[in-house]
């Protein structure tokens, strides 16, 4: 059975002004990175809200989370809400849905690379200063949804195999560390999250690295996503 990869997303979402909002139709498990509402939680929407760069590397943007708390009461979309900072203008959004049989991915992508680096390489700043404040030009937002069920193991399966998927794109994509010596693994402020079907709503998934089908879905969605979110960015 071969898989379709699709540009066109079908779960409900809509740009509001800077922000990209989804519905994810209902509570889901969701583990992420995210400033708001990061860690493992029970959510029913995910936004990715567009800053202005210049105001951000100013320092004088405000504390992230309480900032993303508002606009969510703003957007009326309640507090079971995960939220994430880009300076990548949502007209650079990138989507994407693999499919195989009944179970599909969908990965939504906003990409910069202004701040791109390998891992390992020493802070650009202090330690006492925050890094959500001083390097928010370039980030790798990454959405992933699915309708499977994934065990918590999977779900954190399922961002080391994000992970890896962005960086051989960048690799790929002979994208540079800002420092301009090695190939980036990623960006200082990239971040990413995965949501879920409850059990018993979805397929169950206990795994989900690369030699599983589940793996090879979020793998798939994720490289159409960079690949074409770096396009966008280039131009």
């Amino acid at each position: 059975m071969k898989t379709e990869i699709r540009s066109r997303v079908r779960s409900r979402h809509q740009v509001i002004g800077h922000t990209l909002v989804i519905n994810l139709g209902g509570r889901r498990r969701v583990l992420s990175s995210a400033p708001q509402g990061g860690g493992f939680r029970y959510a029913s929407h995910i936004i990715n809200h567009h800053v202005d760069a210049n105001l951000s590397m100013n320092g004088h943007f405000p504390d992230p989370a309480r900032y993303l708390r508002k606009l969510a009461s703003q957007l009326c979309i309640g507090d079971c809400t995960v939220g994430l900072m880009t300076a990548v203008p949502m007209t650079q959004l990138a989507t994407s849905r693999v499919s195989i049989g009944g179970l599909w991915v969908e990965c939504f992508a906003t990409v910069g690379v202004t701040n791109a680096v390998r891992a390992g390489e020493w802070p650009l700043y202090p330690a006492h200063q925050r890094e959500t404040t001083s390097t928010r030009v370039g980030t790798i937002n990454l959405i992933l949804i699915t309708n499977g069920s994934l065990s918590t193991s999977a779900l954190v399966g399922a961002v080391q195999v994000a992970t890896e998927t962005k960086t051989g794109v960048l690799r790929d994509h002979a994208v540079l560390s800002c420092k301009g010596k090695d190939l980036a693994t990623g960006t200082g402020t990239d971040a990413v999250v995965i949501a879920c079907h409850l059990r018993g709503e979805g397929p169950l998934h206990t795994y989900s690295g690369t030699h599983t089908i589940m793996g090879a879905l979020i793998g798939r969605s994720v490289a159409d996503c960079v690949s074409r979110g770096l396009a966008k960015a280039r131009k």
